[in-house]
């Protein structure tokens, strides 16, 4: 099984997350902003990962600290389950629409981290969470894992629909990319024999 548990505590945040690559999509999920919960537990199940989190942050003072840790966490449980990700598809993409808003999200486990995102949000909010945060959450999550993604709107105007969309695109690549080939279940998906 691929699985990690991260704990990380600092001034700002206390972490500690689960993680089970090969799960069912069972959840739970309380970070202190509603929102993410959401996201987060849609994440889950749409990629069919078993997740457990809870972050006690300085929400006090706003979400930014929460919402970058737990990128990070999540990020850094995630590169750790694949461990050297022998057999794996490496790529997933896909076209993923929720009412008005559609969504491409493409992703590449190479070992290089990057982040190419454009999903241009018309508010500022939604709930209590600053919808920028969704960038901080995927830089610090692409960071950590040694992701290549790339996440474009292709249409879409309600933020709680965008963002949405965006969580569950990611889902559903990653878990694509991360699946076992069973043609090429014992090598490294690259030429210089790692990732």
């Amino acid at each position: 099984m691929r699985t990690s548990e991260i704990k990380r505590k600092t001034a700002e945040t206390d972490i500690s997350l689960s993680l089970s690559l090969d799960g069912t999509g069972v959840s739970t999920i309380d970070t202190g902003i509603g929102f993410l919960d959401h996201m987060l537990t849609l994440f889950a199940r749409h990629g069919r990962f078993d997740l457990a989190l809870t972050c006690r942050g300085d929400t006090h003072v706003d979400a930014h600290h929460s919402v970058e840790d737990i990128g990070l966490c999540l990020g850094t449980a995630f590169s750790s389950a694949l461990g050297d990700m022998r057999g794996i598809t490496r790529y997933g993409d896909i076209l993923l629409p929720m009412d008005e808003a559609l969504i491409l999200c493409a992703v590449d486990i190479s070992g290089r981290s990057t982040l190419s995102l454009s999903l241009e949000l018309q508010s500022g909010k939604v709930g209590s969470m600053d919808t920028e945060l969704v960038e901080e959450f995927l830089l610090a999550f692409v960071r950590k894992a040694n992701i290549t993604l790339h996440i474009r709107k292709l249409s879409g105007s309600n933020a709680h629909h965008i963002i949405e969309a965006c969580f569950k695109a990611l889902a559903r690549t990653l878990a694509k990319a991360i699946k076992i080939d069973e043609d090429y279940k014992d090598e490294i998906p690259s030429t210089k024999g790692v990732l």
